[in-house]
C-alpha cells in the first residue's frame, strides 16, 4: 500500500493466491525455453509439451473454487495459456513438415548441438564426416529446387523428383537455414580454439559446411523468393490459416469468427465514412472526404518541428484529462516519457508514431530520404493525424498503461494480450472523440483517419491469413480506401506480415477498443461508477 501512495494511488490491491503458483510457473518456462531453444528441433518440441503437460496437471489439482476472486481469475487465465501453448506447438510441428525437404540436414546438426549442451564428450572425427556432407546435400538441394522451379513454369518439362518451392516456404526455409548455421557455428566455437584433435578433424569440413549454408539460405531469399534488401522487393507473408486464426481467437477468449469481426470491422468502416463526409462538407468539399484528407494532409510542420508538436500535444491531452478529472495520473508517470526520432530505416517498418521503453517514437523525414518519400512522409505525419497519435502512445495511451501494468500484478505480463495492450488505446481514441476532444473538421478528418485505419487493419490482415487477399492487394486496399500515402501502406503491410506480431496483433485494436468500450457502457453508461473510476 505505501508503494502505490508513493505513486499517486489510493487503490487496495487484493493478493492473488495464484501470484507465487504462476511466477514458479514463468521462472521455469524461462529456463526450459533457454535451455532448449533450438528451433525446429524435436527435443524442444518434446520438453515443451512434457512442460506444459505437467504443469496442466498441477493447475488441475487446484481447485478454483478456494481461491479469492482474483485468484480464479488467474486461474483460468494459466489454464487457458498453457492449452494454446500446447496448440502452438502442434503449428510449429507442421510449419516444419512443410520444409523439411529443403532442410534435411537438419537433424545432424542439431545432433551435434544437443549432445553439447548435454556435455557428452564429442566424436570429431564421426563429426566431422557429418558435416562434410553438408555441402553436397546442399549442391543437390539447389538443383532439386531449381528443377522443381522450371517444371511449375513449363509445363511441358520432363517430370522430375524436384522440390516444390514457393515464396513463402523459401523464405521459411532460409531463416531456418540460417538458424541451422548459426547452431553449427556455437558447436563448432565450443571445442575448436580448446581441442587440437577436433580442430583437426572439423576445421576445414565446417568452414566447408558454414559457406555452404550461408550461400543456400541466400539463394533461397534472393533467387527463390527474390528478397535482396530492396526497397522495391516483394512483400512475402506467411498466411497462418483459418484454423490457426481460430485457435488464436479461442486463446484470446473472442468469441467470434474471422469471418465475423471482418463483418464487425466493416461496419465500422461505414460509420467512419459517414462522419467523414460531414467533416468534408464542413470544410467546404461536399461529399468529397478524400479532398478533405488531402487538405489536412498538407497541414505538416517544418523540418525539426515535429518533436515540439508532439510535446506540445502530449501536455495538451493531459490537461483535457485532468480539466475533466478522467484518470488518476501519477506524478512519475507524467514525469518520465521522452520523444525518440525514428531513423529513415526504422520507418520502413515504422512509418508513425509508436512507443517503446518510455519513448514516443515520432516519423518524420530525414535528410536521407528521397524527396517523394520525404513529402509522403510529412503528409502521414501532419499535425491533425499526431494530434490523437501522442496520446495513444503516451498519457492515457501506451506510457501511462506500461507504467500502471509494472506496478500492479506485473506477474500478469505473462497474459500480456495485444487486445487490451492496444485495446486500451482505442478505447481512449473513442472516448476522447465522445468528448469532443477534436475541436475542428480538420481535426476531427484526423482522428477519424486512424479510426478508419484500424478498421482497415481488421478487415486486410484477417483475410492476408485467411488466403483471401496479397500483400500488394493489401496495400492498394489501405491507398484507396483509407487515403494512406503508398510509402506509409508498403511500411505498415511489411510490418503486418513481417511475423514479428501475432498474426491477430492488427484486428485487435478496435476489437479491443469495442470490448472495452462495451465495458464502459455497461458499467458507467448505467450509472454503476463514474467515468475516473472506470478508467483507472
Amino acid at each position: 500500500d505505501g508503494a502505490l501512495a508513493s505513486i499517486g494511488w489510493e487503490i487496495e490491491v487484493e493478493p492473488s493466491d495464484m501470484a507465487g503458483f504462476i511466477e514458479a510457473y514463468r521462472t521455469d518456462l524461462d529456463g526450459v525455453r533457454e535451455f532448449h531453444d533450438l528451433r525446429w528441433s524435436d527435443a524442444r518440441m518434446k520438453r515443451l509439451g512434457d512442460f506444459y503437460r505437467a504443469w496442466i496437471e498441477r493447475l488441475e489439482k487446484i481447485d478454483p473454487a478456494t481461491l479469492n476472486p482474483t485468484g480464479r481469475i488467474d486461474w483460468v487465465l494459466l489454464k487457458s495459456h498453457l492449452s494454446a501453448s500446447r496448440r502452438e506447438l502442434g503449428f510449429e510441428l507442421t510449419e516444419r513438415a512443410e520444409i523439411d525437404a529443403f532442410i534435411p540436414f537438419r537433424e545432424a546438426i542439431q545432433s551435434l548441438e544437443l549432445a553439447r549442451r548435454n556435455m557428452e564428450r564429442p566424436e570429431p572425427q564421426s563429426a566431422a564426416a557429418a558435416i562434410a556432407k553438408i555441402p553436397d546435400q546442399v549442391k543437390m538441394l539447389r538443383e532439386k529446387i531449381d528443377a522443381g522451379r522450371k517444371k511449375k513454369g513449363d509445363a511441358n518439362a520432363e517430370n522430375t523428383d524436384g522440390i516444390a518451392s514457393t515464396p513463402v516456404l523459401a523464405l521459411r526455409a532460409a531463416s531456418a537455414v540460417q538458424s541451422l548455421r548459426g547452431q553449427l557455428r556455437v558447436w563448432n566455437d565450443a571445442y575448436e580454439a580448446y581441442d587440437p584433435t577436433f580442430a583437426w578433424w572439423v576445421r576445414t569440413p565446417y568452414a566447408d559446411a558454414s559457406k555452404a549454408l550461408d550461400e543456400y539460405a541466400k539463394y533461397l531469399r534472393e533467387t527463390v523468393a527474390g528478397v535482396k534488401g530492396n526497397d522495391d522487393d516483394p512483400l512475402i507473408g506467411d498466411p497462418i490459416g483459418r484454423d490457426r486464426l481460430l485457435s488464436d481467437l479461442e486463446a484470446e477468449f473472442i468469441a467470434y469468427t474471422p469471418e465475423q469481426l471482418i463483418v464487425i470491422a466493416e461496419e465500422e468502416f461505414a460509420w467512419c465514412e459517414r462522419e467523414m463526409l460531414k467533416a468534408a462538407a464542413e470544410l467546404g468539399h461536399g461529399d468529397n472526404w478524400k479532398a478533405a484528407l488531402d487538405q489536412v494532409k498538407q497541414d505538416a510542420v517544418d523540418p525539426g518541428e515535429q518533436a515540439a508538436l508532439v510535446t506540445e500535444q502530449s501536455r495538451d491531452a493531459i490537461a483535457f484529462l485532468k480539466e475533466r478529472d478522467l484518470l488518476t495520473i501519477p506524478p512519475l508517470s507524467e514525469e518520465t516519457w521522452r520523444i525518440t526520432m525514428l531513423s529513415a530505416e526504422r520507418q520502413r517498418f515504422l512509418p508513425f508514431a509508436a512507443y517503446g521503453g518510455q519513448s514516443m517514437l515520432v516519423a518524420y523525414p530525414t535528410a536521407s530520404m528521397s524527396h517523394d518519400d520525404k513529402l509522403m512522409s510529412m503528409r502521414g505525419n501532419n499535425r491533425h493525424f499526431s494530434r490523437i497519435v501522442t496520446p495513444h502512445e503516451l498519457i492515457p495511451g501506451h506510457h501511462h498503461q506500461a507504467f500502471i501494468a509494472q506496478r500492479i500484478r506485473p506477474y500478469r505480463s505473462l497474459f500480456r494480450t495485444p487486445f487490451y495492450v492496444e485495446g486500451w488505446a482505442l478505447y481512449w481514441e473513442m472516448h476522447l472523440w465522445d468528448l469532443d476532444y477534436p475541436r475542428t473538421p480538420e481535426e476531427r478528418i484526423g482522428m477519424l483517419f486512424w479510426r478508419m485505419h484500424r478498421c482497415a487493419r481488421i478487415i486486410v490482415s484477417l483475410k492476408f491469413h485467411l488466403s483471401e487477399i496479397t500483400p500488394q492487394e493489401m496495400i492498394d486496399f489501405l491507398v484507396d480506401r483509407v487515403g494512406h500515402e503508398r510509402f506509409g501502406a508498403t511500411s505498415e503491410v511489411r510490418r503486418f506480415i513481417g511475423g514479428q506480431y501475432s498474426p491477430l496483433y492488427q484486428c485487435a485494436y478496435m476489437i479491443g477498443g469495442l470490448q472495452l468500450r462495451s465495458l464502459h457502457e455497461a458499467t458507467v453508461g448505467k450509472g454503476l461508477m463514474d467515468d475516473k473510476t472506470f478508467n483507472d
